[in-house]
């Protein structure tokens, strides 16, 4: 027997309900990305270490804050040689740079649930602007009484830009590895009590 219980919103004040500060939960989240490979297919991956901090303000939810923490070394491709390489100096090199981060910097509503996520993503000693289109995937009170919130989102950037550049060409013409990389989140996040946030 579920003891989930759904939050109730208002449909002239939807968010309003959720102001607070949210940490976000590891367990129940993903932060993963996908990009081309050898022309033909997607290879998929996550980060299993990450941790951070949504601040809401329901009444005006595009004053709200996002920052996030991801340990570059917890990659998980499913294959130990390529996570390896991709950890390695040719890409993220985990071992002199082992975070990435983002800090938001402004969100637009968009409508229908959905935001645009304006803000800062670093890689190495990289820094440059990135947006990412979220949408509000809902509130409720999980059985231990604690208030949750999800969203879902999605990124794309170019790896080049942050200086992640390796590549090689294909006997049959173009390269091994697509510029182009997509980020996906889906992200469950536990609201802190006063004491937490003091």
């Amino acid at each position: 027997m579920s003891h989930r219980k759904e939050t109730t919103l208002s449909p002239t004040a939807p968010y309003e309900g959720l102001t607070g500060v949210y940490t976000i939960d590891p367990a129940h989240s993903t932060i993963g990305f996908s990009v081309r490979h050898a022309m033909i297919t997607n290879v998929r991956g996550k980060f299993t270490e990450f941790e951070g901090i949504l601040k809401l303000d329901g009444a005006h939810p595009t004053r709200s804050e996002a920052h996030l923490s991801v340990q570059t070394g917890s990659l998980d491709t499913g294959i130990a040689q390529r996570d390896a390489h991709v950890t390695g100096p040719e890409f993220l090199d985990s071992a002199a740079f082992p975070l990435m981060s983002f800090r938001s910097t402004g969100i637009v509503d968009t409508g229908d649930d959905r935001f645009r996520l304006v803000g800062y993503l670093r890689i190495k000693d990289v820094e440059l602007p990135i947006h990412i289109d979220l949408e509000f995937g809902g509130a409720s009170q999980d059985a231990y009484g604690h208030n949750r919130v999800g969203f879902e989102g999605t990124a794309t950037l170019q790896r080049s830009e942050w200086g992640l550049d390796w590549n090689t060409a294909l006997d049959t013409g173009g390269v091994l590895i697509s510029d182009k990389v997509k980020l996906i989140l889906d992200i469950s996040a536990v609201q802190l009590n006063q004491a937490e946030v003091a």
